[in-house]
């Protein structure tokens, strides 16, 4: 979508903010023996309390409120009875719509202890995303973020997940510019535009490029001797510095 009033920014704002907080909230409660169902269920929570919808579930029929992923999985796991256990790397994705806006965050945590590889990607891949953020102005070419994520990855000996992208939001969860790779892609004319709402979110691996589907029609997945992190912002395009609408304050 494009930002056409006050209302639309403010709208827009406060979605975001709670996903921001939601995403917050679960990361806070991640301990070795809970559930990514129970993780996911004080998501849903959150939400409600806000009156905000999962937007997954609204759009798609996901079978869960949030996305968590574990270790080699990169995107989109299903809440369920698994177990998380020290020195797991969880992702939360949480993507919510309140009053016809839609927002999209998420993050990945180190549940302790934490060694030394999974610390380093998840740094890398949190500045890939400032780097990315830096890059993304109104007028410039739509591939400088993925010129700058790929960047980020390769500077820090890690690799980009070529199939899995950033993608424009605020209507809808899912809207153009659809899918922004996080690689630098010169066949890519596209240009950003101001009031311009998008999502930036690099997922970097320890080695991988593509993730696969595991079997359950959403999970994605790399081989399970690699690891993925992944950062999200949702954001109004403007001529300075983006206008992050994910933030929890």
């Amino acid at each position: 979508m494009s930002i056409e009033n006050e209302y639309d920014l403010q709208s827009l704002r406060k979605i975001g903010r709670i996903v921001a907080q939601c995403l917050q909230y679960m990361g806070s409660k991640l301990e070795p023996g809970i559930t990514t169902l129970e993780l996911d269920q004080l998501g849903q929570s959150f939400l409600e309390k806000h009156g905000a919808v999962s937007a997954p579930k609204k759009v798609y029929n996901f079978p869960g409120t949030t996305c968590i992923s574990v270790n080699e999985e990169a995107a989109h796991g299903i809440p369920s009875s698994k177990i998380l256990a020290a020195g797991d790397l969880v992702n939360i994705d949480v993507s919510a719509e309140l009053n016809g806006y839609f927002a999209d965050t998420g993050g990945s945590f180190i549940i302790p202890p934490e060694s030394n590889l999974k610390r380093n990607l998840c740094i890398a891949t949190k500045r890939a995303l400032e780097m990315a953020l830096r890059e993304a102005r109104a007028g410039r070419p739509l591939n400088v973020i993925g010129k700058a994520i790929q960047k980020e990855a390769y500077k820090n000996n890690l690799t980009v997940i070529e199939n899995l992208g950033s993608h424009g939001v605020g209507r809808a969860l899912h809207e153009e510019p659809d899918f922004i790779p996080g690689y630098y892609d010169p066949k890519d004319k596209r240009i950003l535009k101001e009031n311009q709402v998008i999502t930036i979110e690099p997922f970097l691996s320890t080695g991988a490029r593509e993730v696969f589907d595991t079997g359950d029609g959403w999970t994605l997945a790399t081989g399970k001797q690699f690891l993925t992190a992944q950062y999200e912002h949702t954001m109004v395009i403007t001529k300075g510095k983006p206008l992050i609408m994910t933030l929890p304050a």
